[in-house]
Parts: structure tokens; sequence; C-alpha cells
């Protein structure tokens, strides 16, 4: 099926790479269907978790274990279950980018990941009880940033 997206205009998306967030996202409860578009053609860390039906919703994502080696957290069981999830593997995990001017600026939100069972196609963004993520980890520290200039 071809849709309509905000960042790479009218794309083609087979029925079997649509995911169902049969509860919606905080925020925008009424979406449902959404599918994750490489940003660019390259190796890019960043993709975009485009809504099927509404082509100016879309979210710039990266898996934050590309970022954030340490990141580490718990499903509940509910969650489990809500997702149908089986075996780890199926699953992909995508931090929503706010995306800043210069991009080194940029921050992931941590405290609430998108989950995906690929092998279910059901997603849900859930909303970590652990204080120690926020909504806004820097994804390149200053400390990098300054120790590269410095080379």
């Amino acid at each position: 099926m071809k849709i309509n997206t905000k960042y790479h205009g009218e794309v083609e998306v087979e029925e079997k790479d649509v995911i169902q967030f049969e509860g919606g996202i905080p925020g925008f409860l009424e979406e449902k269907k959404f599918t994750v578009i490489p940003l660019a053609e390259d190796d890019s860390p960043l993709h975009i978790l485009q809504s099927v039906e509404t082509p100016e919703l879309a979210f710039v994502t990266t898996n934050p274990f590309t970022f954030f080696k340490e990141y580490d957290f718990e499903l509940t069981e509910s969650v489990i279950e809500q997702l149908k999830i089986q075996n780890e593997q199926d699953l992909i995990v995508l931090s929503i980018i706010t995306v800043k001017d210069p991009f080194e600026e940029s921050t992931a939100n941590l405290q609430a990941p998108i989950i995906i069972n690929m092998k279910k196609q059901l997603g849900k963004q859930v909303v970590l009880s652990d204080r120690s993520y926020i909504t806004r980890h820097l994804l390149f520290s200053k400390k990098t940033s300054v120790e590269q200039e410095v080379k």
C-alpha cells in the first residue's frame, strides 16, 4: 500500500510492515498504525516512526543502545502479555529523539521507550518507573564533544 509521509513523501509499505499500537501512543491515542522507515539510505542510526494514517505524524527515533551502552530496563508482565512477547530476539527498542540545532544538542527519551514485537507487529510506548532515566538524555556527552575538538 502507498502512504504519505512527513519526511519521505509517498512511499510503498507492505502490510506486514505495519505495526499495531492498540492503545495508541501517549498524546496520540487515536493513532494505531505505524511503520518504521530508515531516515536515510545510508547506515544512519536514525529511523522514522511514521503514522500510516496521518502523514504529518512522524517521530525521529533511534535504537537507544547505539548511544547508551548501559541502558537497561525490564518489561512488566502486563507489557509482555500485551505485546505477546515470547522471545527477546523478536523485539526492537526505539527511543524518540528531539532533534536540535546543532544536532549535537539532540536528546533521546529514555524514560518512555517504544517496544515493538516485530514477529507479531505489535508496539507500545512504555513509561518506565526507573527514575534514573529522563525524557531528554543528550545523545552526545559534552565530554565527548570536547575531547573530539582537542583531537
